[in-house]
C-alpha cells in the first residue's frame, strides 16, 4: 500500500509576480533614497559615484522616481484590501509594549499583516503619491519652469519631508522584518512554513488551509 499523502508543511504567501513587483519597488526605493541624499546635501554628495556622477545622478532620479511610483500603484491594486485597519489592529497598536517585548500570545489575532505593516502600506500610500506630483513640479528642465518660483520652493520642502517620513518607514519595516524570522523568506522564496504563520499571523493562517486567501 502506498503511504498517504501528507499536506505540505508549506504555505504560499507570495506568487512569483507579487516578488517581483516587491523587489522592484524595493530596488528603485533604495535608487532613490541614496541618489536623493546625494542630492539633498553636500555631505552625500558621495552616493552620487554610484549613478555615474551629479549630472547623471540628476538626470536619473525623476526617472526612477516613476518606476517606483507605477511599481508600487501594482502592489497598492493588490493588496489594498489587506491593509483596511481593524478593531483588532487597534488594540495591537495599544499593546505596543507586548509587540515589542515578543510576547504574541498577549496580543489579538493579526490577519495577513499586522497593525505596523498596514500604516507603513498608508503612509506609503499617502507619501509616494506626494513625491511624484512634487518631483514633477521640481522636475528640470522639463516642468519646472511651468510653475511660479514659490510654488517650487513649497514643492522642494513637501519632497524631503515626505522622503524624510517614507525613509523613516522604511528603515523600522526592513528592522522588522529581521527581527521576525522567516519573513524575509517568504518574500524571497514565496512561502513560509504552517508554524511561522500560525504563530504570526493566525487569522491569515486560516482562510490560507481553507484555500480562502484572496
Amino acid at each position: 500500500m502506498s503511504a498517504t499523502p501528507q499536506p505540505t508543511l508549506l504555505l504560499q504567501r507570495y506568487n512569483a509576480g507579487e516578488r517581483l513587483n516587491h523587489w522592484i519597488t524595493a530596488i528603485t526605493f533604495l535608487m532613490l533614497t541614496f541618489s536623493g541624499l546625494a542630492l539633498f546635501h553636500p555631505s552625500m554628495f558621495w552616493f552620487s559615484q554610484f549613478f555615474g556622477g551629479g549630472t547623471w545622478t540628476r538626470i536619473l532620479h525623476p526617472f526612477i522616481g516613476v518606476v517606483m511610483f507605477i511599481s508600487f500603484s501594482l502592489l497598492a491594486l493588490k493588496f489594498w484590501h489587506h491593509n483596511l485597519l481593524s478593531k483588532n489592529d487597534v488594540q495591537w497598536l495599544k499593546q505596543i509594549g507586548d509587540v515589542v517585548q515578543n510576547r504574541e500570545d498577549r496580543l489579538p489575532e493579526v490577519d495577513r499583516y499586522n497593525a505596523g505593516q498596514k500604516l507603513l502600506f498608508w503612509t506609503m500610500i499617502a507619501t509616494i503619491p506626494t513625491l511624484l506630483v512634487t518631483g514633477v513640479i521640481i522636475w528640470r528642465p522639463w516642468f519646472a519652469h511651468f510653475f511660479p518660483i514659490e510654488v517650487v520652493r513649497i514643492a522642494v520642502l513637501l519632497h524631503a519631508v515626505s522622503a524624510f517620513v517614507m525613509i523613516s518607514g522604511i528603515i523600522v519595516h526592513i528592522y522588522a522584518a529581521l527581527w521576525i524570522k522567516g519573513t524575509i523568506g517568504a518574500m524571497v522564496r514565496g512561502t513560509v512554513s504552517r508554524a511561522w504563520a500560525a504563530k504570526h499571523h493566525p487569522g491569515w493562517y486560516r482562510r490560507a488551509i481553507r484555500g480562502e486567501d484572496h
